[in-house]
């Protein structure tokens, strides 16, 4: 296996955890938060210390050969101890008995971690191995049996993560389920791992070699497992942010029609805020919300409730639903205000009728986005033609050009 399979899952990983890691400044209490930053960090180092050169250097700086095998295998129980905490931690449940949980996986894997060592100095590894340490002391007393302790250890927190993903991903749905989901193909991948490990050290016991399956197969197989287990552990927790941030685009695009038209007509208005190209998404869908409500505040004295009412009655005259017969209807009174506010011309001997257009307006996109979502497509809705011409209304522009009233349309509407 080539150094760079090590290097570049120890780099993926350490950037994941330099990206989490703010998040514990906001959670430290968070056991979630901890044992994500955990998970994180014990499968970054341990791919940096599993890599050939840093394991030269470690037993150069060190003066001990092969002191990076315990080491190497204490990083990897942490983190298979990390995978196990924090899928209890996932589950949830009462309090009590997630921490009860947590403190009998983590009492287990610090007991294996402290036999690590011990094994290593009660046994004889005097020859350094960079690649094959497994399978070439497969047989010396003591240190064989810490290669098999952390195999063990590492199969047997694969073996359970996998059972009780399974189970849990029966019972939820969405972006944890495609998470559980993944993470299962990478524990399948940690549980490989284990088994060419162990299966090359048991055929070594029975006068086989079988190294190449410790030395050229599992190694890339622990690579891929670290990153998708990865991937696995963050996608429930950065899937629903990334929705978040899809739906703030999309409704952000779906509010542009309206936000256009609403900023054509003549007049001084604010101008907009400088957003920087960086900023997010929701920042700038609140910027347009915000520039769209000013914008139909502005446009009150000029609503007219007649014209809303003609275009519903003719939409719903048409056949159209009665819920896009009031979308309909609305979009129709705010294109003949805008027309109106381009003339300058605000229809003061209709005060009730305006009054009743602001209520209908407030009526109409209370509460929530959607409403406002609902009215940008009416803009642009095909009904709009027949429902302006019922209200007498202008007509909806070309194709491609902003819908604007002509000023003849505009003084028709305003002498009904």
């Amino acid at each position: 296996m080539r150094n760079s399979d090590y290097y570049v899952p120890a780099i993926a990983l350490g950037i994941a955890f330099a990206a989490k890691l703010p998040a514990l400044r906001r959670g430290r209490h968070d056991p979630m938060v901890r044992s994500v930053l955990f998970l994180l960090f014990t499968a970054a180092i341990c791919f940096f210390f599993a890599a050939p050169p840093t394991i030269a250097a470690v037993n150069r700086i060190t003066g001990v050969t092969n002191l990076s095998a315990p080491l190497v295998y204490c990083i990897m129980c942490s983190f298979s101890c990390a995978c196990l905490v924090l899928i209890v931690n996932w589950r949830g449940g009462p309090e009590e008995r997630v921490r009860r949980s947590s403190r009998r996986w983590i009492a287990a894997y610090g007991a294996a971690m402290a036999a690590l060592p011990l094994l290593f100095l009660a046994g004889d590894a005097g020859v350094e191995r960079l690649r094959d340490f497994d399978t070439y002391y497969a047989g010396t007393p003591f240190i064989r049996e810490m290669i098999v302790t952390y195999l063990v250890a590492h199969i047997a927190a694969a073996a359970v993560t996998v059972v009780m993903c399974l189970r849990w991903a029966r019972a939820v749905a969405h972006w944890l389920r495609l998470g559980l989901v993944v993470l299962v193909v990478g524990l399948a991948f940690n549980l490989a791992f284990g088994i060419a490990k162990l299966t090359a050290v048991v055929a070594r016991w029975t006068g086989r070699d079988w190294s190449t399956l410790s030395t050229t197969v599992a190694p890339p197989l622990a690579a891929t497992g670290g990153l998708v287990l990865t991937v696995g552990f963050l996608l429930p927790l950065l899937g629903p942010r990334l929705t978040g941030v899809r739906r703030a685009w999309l409704t952000y695009a779906r509010l542009g029609p309206l936000a256009r038209y609403l900023r054509s007509a003549p007049g001084i208005r604010p101008p907009l805020p400088d957003i920087p190209w960086w900023a997010p998404a929701g920042l700038r869908l609140t910027v347009r919300e915000t520039a769209i409500h000013d914008e139909l505040l502005r446009l009150q004295p000029f609503l007219d409730d007649r014209v809303r009412q003609r275009a519903y009655e003719s939409v719903l005259a048409g056949g159209a639903p009665g819920p896009q017969a009031v979308i309909v209807g609305v979009a129709a009174m705010v294109m003949a205000a805008v027309g109106s506010r381009g003339d300058a011309v605000p229809p003061a001997e209709d005060e009730e009728h305006v009054q009743a257009g602001a209520d209908a307006l407030t009526a109409a996109l209370a509460p929530g986005r959607d409403r406002l979502v609902q009215l940008s497509r009416g803009m642009r809705s095909p009904l709009l033609t027949e429902a302006v011409r019922g209200a007498a209304a202008p007509s909806p522009p070309a194709a491609g050009q902003p819908p604007g009233p002509s000023p003849s349309q505009n003084a028709e509407t305003r002498t009904r």
